[in-house]
């Protein structure tokens, strides 16, 4: 496993495209980052006058972790689609699925290798938030806890990417699947919020967005962290079936 996980993230990390995709997310989340900035600068004065105003952990860290959500569930889909597609595509599955690896071996260094690249653009993000210590004074815990439920969205989408890229030779076809299911879960967030007081809509718990906000916002519940654990789970079980029923075919 740990072999694979190796293997996949030195082609990862040394694929060009995965660099320009990186650079192009920091590009976005610093200038949005600045704006934010910015913006609170210009208000700061009005806001001092308000009682229990929100700071600048609420101004501005949140609704860039926020904004990281949406540019990570355009971009990840791209990153994925490569995870098996091309290597069916090229036919060189084949010969990994020949090695003295199980298929849980095999999925789980491929998305360990995908989490470690991912890794590295919430740290480049997280040095953002951290830079605002030197003039104010921040809630570190709101942004750890919005940290990890970044975090674990991030390995919600990887999970989900990866089984779609199983099913398909094309890597583009699994990126666009990828980005249709991603965007699926968003519909049904906004359909959740949107929906009138009092009344229970059972499709607000397939939400990931609807998850990550209470996260977002400083909350840890159990039941949020459950749900992306059983999310991943799910979906890294289905990818293991489905290699072991190209291994047996």
């Amino acid at each position: 496993m740990w072999c694979i996980a190796r293997l996949e993230a030195a082609r990862l990390f040394l694929s060009a495209f995965a660099w320009i995709m990186l650079a192009l997310v920091q590009f976005l989340l610093s200038y949005l980052f600045l704006s934010h900035l910015d913006y609170f600068v210009q208000i700061q004065g009005q806001m001092s006058a308000i009682p229990g105003a929100p700071g600048v952990t609420e101004m501005i860290i949140a609704p860039l972790l926020n904004n990281a959500a949406l540019i990570l569930l355009l971009i990840v889909p791209f990153i994925t689609m490569r995870a098996f597609a091309e290597e069916r595509r090229n036919q060189s599955l084949s010969l990994l699925m020949t090695a003295p690896l199980s298929a849980g071996q095999i999925v789980l260094g491929k998305y360990l290798a995908y989490l470690s690249f991912f890794t590295v653009q919430l740290l480049l993000l997280v040095l953002m938030p951290l830079a605002l210590l030197a003039g104010a004074a921040i809630d570190l815990y709101q942004l750890s806890a919005g940290m990890l439920g970044l975090l674990l969205l991030i390995a919600a989408f990887t999970a989900a990417g990866m089984f779609i890229s199983s099913l398909t030779t094309q890597p583009i076809i699994a990126a666009v699947m990828t980005f249709c299911l991603l965007f699926l879960l968003w519909i049904i967030d906004f359909t959740t919020s949107s929906s009138v007081v009092g009344q229970t809509n059972w499709l607000g718990w397939l939400s990931l967005l609807g998850h990550f906000q209470p996260l977002l916002s400083g909350q840890i519940h159990s039941m949020d962290l459950s749900f992306f654990i059983l999310f991943c789970s799910v979906f890294i079980l289905m990818t293991v079936r489905r290699l072991d029923a190209m291994r047996f075919n």
